[in-house]
């Protein structure tokens, strides 16, 4: 269960602190109950005693260099154990409860009461004491309760400070200030939520390491892996793993092996005060494949024929472990992260976890309590069958559960569950290579959604272990520091705070104001959604609909503002602080918008040359200016700061033929039509909203025979949320003309009644406006014609129908109103929303596809009787379009049935007081596996949709409501879409309908 926030001693919240979140006690102006640690360009003296922990000297010296880094002072920092010469009657002392003999000998001087610390996992206390040692008046004192404590302790002042976590990972300047304080009354943390908080580097190549082969080698690797991932590149990231108040690392394992590597790595990895484990599918802190095809290239990773063999080497590993701190793998995998042969069986790997046990007191005494090592069994794909098949692992061994590699987790503890002494953690993924599509480039994970899968994690009490797979690390700074932030205090964030965990973050980053750190919240909030709607691995030019609702338009809009705000805080920003902003922010925009738009590009090349419209060849040369322009901005990246970042954007993410990377960016296929020739329906194209089609002449889309087809008619009606539509007029050819366009009545309003076009400039679109109160309700008709002259060719006349239907609903209904033979509603704009047992739907803003999501909080263990759970309402007129009939489908978020196959996630809907409908969203899967229908570059995983669909007949004109329950916990619901007829083929679903 989640530890609160240690209380004791309440400092007030300063604005001026660069926190996010956190308690503060820092401000850079002196009060009555301030302790100064820079005045006048000197510092206060520092002490830390000799006998600390070496991992909490080390970090004392980067918190001299943090004030450093702020005030340009720098303090002196003393080894000392009893009465300190130090020449300042105030300094700060530093130190570990029951390590620190300095600290010990404060505590026993002042009778300072550390019982909320004493015995407790990673806590800190800080605050000004009287007379801590003799010829001392006062200090300010930073007391861990442990090792890590006492660092968490220090970089929390630091961030405070200014000083960004991510100072070296991205270059993140400090702000400049003369002085320096702390409230006297301190800041302090209890526990942490989650004991063990951890990344895991994956998929490293071709990025990661050929980056750190440039940075931290002299171009050879380790002697018998080759790897680059030495002692040099692991401490800088211990450092930041502290800073960001993570305590676990799962290392880099492709083609590396962190024990063997560099035979300093463990060592400082402890000294450091990380703590080690190996991956999911490598037991007993051995790097598998790796180290085993180097000591054993000639044995095959089968414990059926080999099994002393490989009992040698796991013991090899944990005699290599034993003194430093680690959390041990158990269990057995394929080679190469793969599933064991067909022939295992759960006796077998039962009797690996016992072989692996009696290991265990091999090396730590035969007498050695091994419920006390840490031991955590991954239930990562087919391992999660082998469990639910009955495999049973010690009480004391954690349960891992993981995501689906795709950031939806597969299960968590139920009741039964809960009280295994060895916990339950969560396995998760910013990061993945395999079905249904890599994705590893740039971060394409919602901030909100994170939250929502983990905080359940909370709820669930799977709180002993989270890791994260982060790839390559750098493309995903914000995410990886909210999840480890996240589980080291899961207080801090809820719904209606969450947006600030961003805002929070830009002022830290790029010491920019209030307004502006909105700016930026909202740029980070529509970049994630985006990437996160559709990977953009999975970007084809068909995802968005090129012809219905204006998607396809809609898209390269929000990317085109998206660029403008990102580039007008980027051109805003000092010099200093654009590397760092163009790192996090500006590339991730201008990068990801570039392939966005690029694709869809593609995707209206394509359908142009099927209209032989001449603007074919300009989109044409738009995609291969914006393939290029891919490279140029990948360049760039990784030539900032002189090249300190060469490589890390080299992971392909263009032209995926199958699940794995290409092995180069290949361009999206474009058309092209003869520049020169007049095509057959001569100079002028007439192309109306809504259809493939284009007039005059022949098109498979205009008509069922494709040929001898009428003239085009478009539809509108009054509730339309698209309240006009348009006609692009587009050349044939190489051949000028003038055109005109002339409506036959006055409700026709036409956005421009004449124009040119010519090979320069090839099309322009006229948009008609409807003059509604021109009109009687019901069906009324109109011709608009369009009509083409050029030098030499013969005249060209395309007439289109305008057929407006106009309605009206029944006075004093309130809500949404069926247009164009549809209703589609967000789910947070519900008319009513009702609680039940204090359990309501509550929204996550920002969370979604479109705008945001609602689910039932607060989470629990309960679930309801079919229609007597808490519900959301939405009223809604229908006009009857469809003989009666609506179907009704309900956007969820691809969540799993998380509680157990006993429980999986329902819903339940109804309409009006006919009989509520039952709906599980995720199918049920054979143990260990997914649903058919999650899998597919159009399955559930790749939409980041569910749709979940029921039919309702005998629907009466007029007035309804559309109930939503819910039936059981976590279910997340994000879009209503209510089809009567008119219901086009879209990504994202049809835009909001009107309310009145």
């Amino acid at each position: 269960m989640v530890r609160l926030l240690l209380v004791a001693g309440l400092c007030a919240l300063l604005e001026q602190a660069l926190a996010i979140g956190q308690q503060t006690c820092v401000t850079f102006q002196p009060s009555n109950s301030s302790f100064p640690i820079v005045v006048k360009k000197k510092a206060t003296p520092i002490l830390v005693a000799s006998d600390d922990w070496p991992g909490v000297q080390r970090a004392a010296s980067d918190f001299v260099s943090d004030i450093q880094r702020v005030t340009g002072a720098q303090a002196s920092l003393t080894n000392v154990t009893s009465t300190p010469n130090v020449g300042s009657n105030t300094p700060i002392i530093i130190g570990t409860l029951g390590k620190s003999s300095l600290i010990d000998n404060v505590v026993n001087a002042t009778g300072l009461d550390v019982s909320s610390i004493r015995g407790q996992w990673e806590a800190f206390i800080a605050r000004e004491v009287q007379n801590p040692l003799p010829g001392v008046s006062k200090a300010y004192v930073i007391i861990g309760a442990d090792k890590r404590g006492t660092i968490y302790g220090l970089y929390d002042h630091s961030e405070q400070f200014g000083v960004s976590p991510w100072y070296w990972w991205a270059d993140v300047p400090t702000t400049q200030h003369p002085e320096l304080y702390v409230d006297s009354a301190g800041c302090s943390h209890g526990s942490p939520t989650v004991k063990y908080r951890g990344i895991f580097l994956n998929d490293e190549q071709p990025a990661l390491q050929s980056w750190a082969a440039a940075k931290f080698t002299n171009g050879t690797g380790a002697p018998q892996t080759g790897s680059p991932f030495n002692s040099k590149f692991y401490t800088k990231v211990f450092e930041l793993i502290l800073r960001l108040k993570g305590n676990y690392l799962w290392p880099a394992m492709w083609s590396s092996a962190f024990g063997l590597d560099d035979p300093q790595n463990q060592f400082l990895a402890d000294m450091y005060g990380i703590v080690m484990g190996t991956s999911h599918q490598e037991p007993m802190m051995r790097a598998t494949p790796p180290e085993f095809s180097v000591e054993f290239p000639n044995v095959a990773w089968d414990y059926t024929k080999n099994n002393a063999t490989i009992k040698k080497f796991w013991l090899e590993g944990v005699q290599r472990a034993k003194n430093f701190e680690s959390v041990y793998t158990i269990g057995m995998r394929g080679f190469g992260d793969l599933p064991l042969s067909e022939s295992t069986n759960i006796a077998l790997l039962e009797q690996v976890v016992q072989d692996q046990t009696d290991i265990f007191k091999q090396v730590y005494g035969q007498d050695y309590d091994v419920s006390s090592i840490p031991q955590i069994w991954a239930l990562y794909k087919e391992v999660e069958g082998y469990y639910d098949d009955g495999m049973q692992v010690p009480d004391y061994v954690t349960l891992l559960w993981s995501d689906d590699n795709w950031g939806n987790i597969r299960r968590f503890p139920i009741a039964s569950e809960r009280n295994r002494t060895g916990g339950a953690g969560v396995y998760y993924h910013f990061d993945f290579v395999g079905d249904p599509r890599d994705y590893k480039w740039i971060g394409a994970s919602q901030i909100e959604k994170v939250y929502e899968q983990m905080s359940a994690a909370v709820d669930f009490d799977a709180t002993r272990l989270w890791i994260v797979n982060v790839g390559d690390l750098k493309p995903y700074e914000r995410e990886i520091e909210f999840f480890l932030g996240y589980g080291w205090n899961a207080t801090r964030w809820n719904p209606d705070n969450l947006n600030t965990f961003v805002t929070g973050w830009a002022q830290r980053e790029f010491d920019v104001p209030d307004n502006t750190a909105a700016q930026i919240g909202d740029i980070v909030a529509n970049l994630t959604r985006f990437n996160a709607r559709r990977k953009p691995e999975l970007l084809d030019p068909a995802t968005f609909t090129l012809i219905d609702y204006r998607e396809a338009d809609n898209v390269l809009s929000a990317w085109n503002a998206l660029e403008k705000s990102s580039t007008a805080i980027y051109n805003s920003l000092s010099s200093n602080f654009q590397a760092s902003f163009f790192q996090l922010v500006h590339y991730p925009v201008l990068a990801s918008s570039n392939i966005g738009k690029m694709i869809i590009s593609a995707g209206l090349n394509n359908l142009r040359a099927s209209q032989a419209r001449l603007s074919t060849n300009d989109l044409a040369e738009t995609v291969e200016s914006m393939f290029e322009n891919d490279f140029d901005l990948e360049t760039q990246y990784n030539s900032l700061l002189d090249g300190k970042w060469v490589h890390m954007m080299d992971q392909t993410r263009l032209g995926y033929y199958y699940w794995q990377q290409p092995m180069t960016n290949t361009m999206p296929a474009v058309n092209r039509v003869q520049s020169r020739k007049l095509g057959l329906g001569g100079v002028m194209r007439i192309v109306p909203e809504g259809t493939r089609g284009a007039w005059p002449g022949d098109n498979p889309n205009q008509c069922a025979q494709g040929y001898g087809c009428p003239p085009p008619s478009i539809s509108v009606d009054n509730f339309s949320p698209i309240n006009n539509r348009y006609v692009d007029v587009s050349a044939g050819g190489p051949i000028s003309f003038a055109f005109t366009v002339t409506g036959n009545s006055s409700w026709i309003k036409l956005s421009t009644t004449k124009g040119q076009i010519s090979p320069t400039a090839p099309e322009q679109r006229v948009y008609i406006d409807i003059d509604w109160n021109q009109l009687q309700d019901g069906a009324n008709s109109a011709q608009v014609t369009f009509k083409a002259t050029a030098s030499g060719q013969p005249p060209s006349s395309v007439p289109i129908t305008i057929n407006a239907q106009k309605r009206s609903v029944a006075g004093g209904f309130k809500g949404f109103v069926e247009g164009a033979g549809v209703v589609s509603i967000e789910a947070a704009h519900a008319t009513r929303n009702n609680a039940v047992n204090g359990i309501t739907w509550k929204e996550l803003p920002g969370y979604g596809r479109t705008l945001s999501a609602m689910t039932p909080l607060p989470r629990s263990d309960s679930s309801f009787d079919v229609g007597s759970g808490p519900s959301l309402e939405y009223d809604f007129y229908n006009f009857n379009t469809n003989s009666g009939n609506l179907t009704v489908t309900v956007y969820v978020s691809p969540s799993f049935n998380t509680l157990g196959m006993n429980r999986p996630v329902r819903l339940a809907t109804q309409l009006d007081s006919q009989g509520a409908q039952t709906s599980q969203p995720m199918p049920d899967a054979a143990p260990g596996a997914l649903p058919a229908a999650w899998s597919g570059v159009n399955g559930f995983v790749a939409n980041s949709i569910i749709p979940v669909t029921t039919n309702w007949s005998n629907v009466s004109p007029g007035a309804h409501t559309f109930k939503i329950f819910m039936v059981e916990p976590t279910v997340v619901v994000q879009k209503i879409v209510i089809n009567a007829g008119g219901l086009r083929a879209s990504y994202l679903g049809p835009p909001e309908s009107i309310q009145v």
